[in-house]
């Protein structure tokens, strides 16, 4: 398998990060957080959900952690504001001390977390009684299309390749499994829901063009393919995906989103 790449911001953003940021709006309402609060988001990636944030909720602070050097680089320079600040972490060890947050969320992160568990018993770790602790993962089996066609046509061509299918790698991103992870971190009144969100593409090149960024499974697969394959894969994927008379691809990205309370001790 091809090593996955999450260091450049400008590709993840033209890959995923546009439609991560329509997912970002609708998971922030849902929380419904009155302002002023103290948020840390983890897994911040190049800032989508940290910059929704900002602009939704009047937040007092927002802490932005993540694994890569190159999407904290790349998210302090997109987001340009004081109340925001952006470090290198990790989320099975947070760098926050107890009970110091009032909301951390994660956006389409959990599932490249090596011990999932773990990272969800820091967010429960760094809450203040009452807190709430949010995140989002795409649904890679049915309600991520662009990538669902994608690996749908990559396994056509060579059905060696089902193991490297997100929805396969990636049990944890369902509602029974999210509910679960909360639970089992000591959140209470647990509540998981879909968040769908359009995704339109003009042509097939703007769909295919983002998977030769080489960030995230699919373009890593792809970008380390010898040209004559990933010619074929591109002819099976354009036959594949649904295109309007006008040319244009019409689809949907699914995530779903789960939400807890850090429990309050009598």
């Amino acid at each position: 398998m091809a090593r996955e790449v999450w260091a450049d911001g400008q590709a993840y953003e033209a890959y995923v990060g546009r439609w991560s940021r329509r997912v970002a709006e609708e998971f922030v309402r849902w929380l419904a957080v009155p302002p002023g609060r103290r948020w840390l988001d983890v897994g911040c990636g190049t800032g989508a959900l940290t910059s929704t944030v900002l602009a939704q909720t009047a937040p007092a602070q927002v802490v932005g952690v993540d694994a890569s050097h190159g999407f904290v680089t790349h998210a302090r320079a997109l987001v340009d504001d004081r109340r925001a600040a952006f470090q290198v972490g990790d989320a099975r060890a947070l760098p926050m001390p107890d009970r110091s947050v009032d909301v951390v969320v994660s956006g389409l992160a959990l599932n490249f977390v090596p011990d999932p568990a773990r990272a969800a018993a820091e967010f429960a770790r760094v809450l203040r009684p009452g807190g709430v602790a949010a995140g989002y993962v795409w649904d890679y089996a049915e309600g991520m299309a662009m990538m669902r066609h994608f690996w749908d046509a990559a396994i056509r061509l060579d059905p060696a390749l089902a193991d490297l299918d997100e929805a396969r790698r990636f049990p944890i991103c369902a509602p029974e499994p999210l509910r679960a992870l909360w639970a089992e971190a000591g959140l209470t009144a647990v509540s998981v829901r879909p968040v769908e969100v359009p995704t339109r593409f003009a042509d097939f090149d703007e769909y295919w063009a983002p998977f030769l960024g080489g960030q995230g499974a699919a373009p890593a697969y792809l970008m380390a393919q010898p040209e004559r394959h990933r010619a074929a894969l591109r002819d099976e994927l354009a036959a594949r995906v649904p295109t309007e008379p006008d040319g244009s691809i019409r689809l949907t990205a699914r995530a779903w989103a789960v939400r807890g309370t850090a429990a309050v001790k009598a």
